[in-house]
């Protein structure tokens, strides 16, 4: 084997993969941060900030981080490859409601996933191995890499759903519902 050269990549191995398109709100932030106006101010990520414009941590946040640094009983195990049933068990109660009766008839399942980007890879390509071709909803607007997880994962309905109430700054529940009485039990709702 010491005698085997290996392959070397040539710098153009990869000149037929295509470049993401940028997100708009990565966009506004890069705009945001070159802009020298003084009294600017940042609307576009949505997280906490201080007055200097560094991410804020909330102090419960900062307690329950101390809490658990000190914690001897937590470790580094691995998960389960759905991660850790306690958390998604309370998750599933705090989304459906403690008494739902998918709660209490035992027919929810929690997994744990990294980021919303991550979480709605694995429920794109769960629906799709395991309910096939179907329409998919996500909300109008919505991120930008949102539709092309769903092209990527082979969805090919993508329709959208209003949720933001751009002139009142609040949830458009009334086009929200209208958007989604077209919708049935066969297609997913992101």
């Amino acid at each position: 084997m010491s005698g085997e050269k290996k392959q070397k990549l040539s710098p153009s191995t990869f000149s037929h993969v295509k470049a993401v398109p940028s997100d708009e709100i990565f966009n506004l932030k890069t705009l945001f941060t070159n802009d020298k106006n003084s009294s600017k101010v940042d609307l576009g990520i949505g997280a906490y900030r201080t007055d200097e414009g560094s991410p804020w941590v909330l102090p419960v946040v900062r307690t329950v981080e101390s809490q658990m640094s000190s914690d001897e009983t937590l470790d580094h195990e691995y998960l389960a490859i759905d991660g850790l049933k306690s958390f998604t068990d309370a998750a599933a109660k705090l989304l459906l409601g403690e008494d739902s009766v998918a709660i209490t008839e035992n027919r929810f399942c929690g997994v744990q996933a990294l980021s919303g980007t991550g979480a709605l890879r694995l429920a794109a390509e769960f629906f799709l191995k395991h309910l096939g071709q179907l329409p998919v909803y996500i909300t109008k607007p919505t991120w930008g890499n949102h539709r092309g997880i769903l092209q990527a994962v082979g969805f090919t309905d993508i329709r959208e759903y209003r949720y933001w109430n751009a002139e009142g700054r609040c949830l458009d529940f009334d086009g929200l519902l209208q958007d989604l009485k077209v919708s049935d039990e066969t297609e997913a709702i992101m």
